[in-house]
């Protein structure tokens, strides 16, 4: 809307609400609405700071009404999560929530393109090439030299998966495959079941929040029952869990259903309840 065509409209409009309200009292309040309208159209018209407003009265407000919304916009609506410059907005909401003190650990996973040119990471080769041929089985001993339960272990092993987790078909082919291989088989968190120990693999046993298969009635930490598992020949290391590293908050759930009589025995718990790994 150029000067010209704003100053015949504002005419026709003003004449228009005059007339109607000189024949009906009550549109009075339609110049009330009108007025700072047209007063601030008027104004563009004389002012001398910005061209695009002297030109076209109301209507070029909207380039600084745009300008001044679009920045709100684009990080709202348009920009991603990842894309924020100098921060994107996953590292500024850990540093606000590390501020305030609220929890700060996300979900195992991430958002960045992995694949990205200029993305760099280690990763384990499948194929890896060595000049040296090894001529015997690589191992590595953990424990004193003087302990009698020093152990040799291999460098590649079972990682842990609970039973319960796991079926007990699963758990039985894992460690009949230790065996047969020669390397160790972590229980995970879940205790040490007959899933476990009767194929005759080497056992890591892993002992987590929730202590399973080494817990009192009261849900705290059994001397007893952890001395019982650590003497089976098959168990040659224990690991301590510390946290839970891939279900932060909550931890690990048990849901009450899936605890039947068996597990909740291998794990010391009462069966048919929720049973959570803090």
């Amino acid at each position: 809307m150029t000067r010209n065509t704003f100053l015949i409209l504002s005419f026709l409009l003003l004449a228009g609400l005059v007339a109607l309200s000189l024949k009906w009292s009550w549109m009075w309040w339609s110049l009330a609405l009108v007025g700072p309208v047209l007063a601030a159209g008027f104004y563009d018209l004389i002012q001398t700071k910005h061209a695009i407003r002297r030109n076209f009265p109301l209507m070029g407000r909207g380039r600084y009404w745009m300008e001044w919304l679009r920045p709100k916009l684009y990080q709202y609506f348009v920009e991603s999560d990842i894309d924020g410059r100098p921060v994107s907005r996953i590292r500024r909401s850990v540093a606000y929530q590390r501020a305030k003190n609220v929890r700060d650990t996300v979900p195992f996973g991430t958002e960045l393109d992995v694949y990205e040119v200029g993305y760099e990471w280690i990763n384990h080769s499948i194929g890896a090439q060595d000049p040296h041929v090894l001529d015997h089985d690589p191992r590595i001993a953990v424990g004193a030299v003087e302990n009698p339960a020093r152990y040799d272990c291999s460098l590649l092993n079972v990682s842990a998966m609970s039973f319960g987790s796991l079926s007990k078909a699963a758990i039985e082919a894992l460690n009949g495959g230790a065996a047969q291989g020669g390397f160790a088989h972590n229980t995970g968190e879940g205790g040490i079941s007959s899933y476990h120990s009767d194929p005759g693999g080497d056992l890591i046993y892993q002992i987590g929040t929730g202590y399973f298969g080494s817990r009192s009635a009261d849900g705290g930490f059994s001397d007893e029952e952890f001395s019982k598992r650590a003497a089976m020949p098959q168990v040659k290391m224990i690991e301590v869990k510390l946290s839970q590293g891939a279900k932060p908050g909550h931890g690990g759930i048990l849901p009450g259903k899936k605890n039947t009589p068996e597990i909740a025995g291998i794990r010391g718990v009462k069966p048919g309840v929720d049973v959570l790994s803090p």
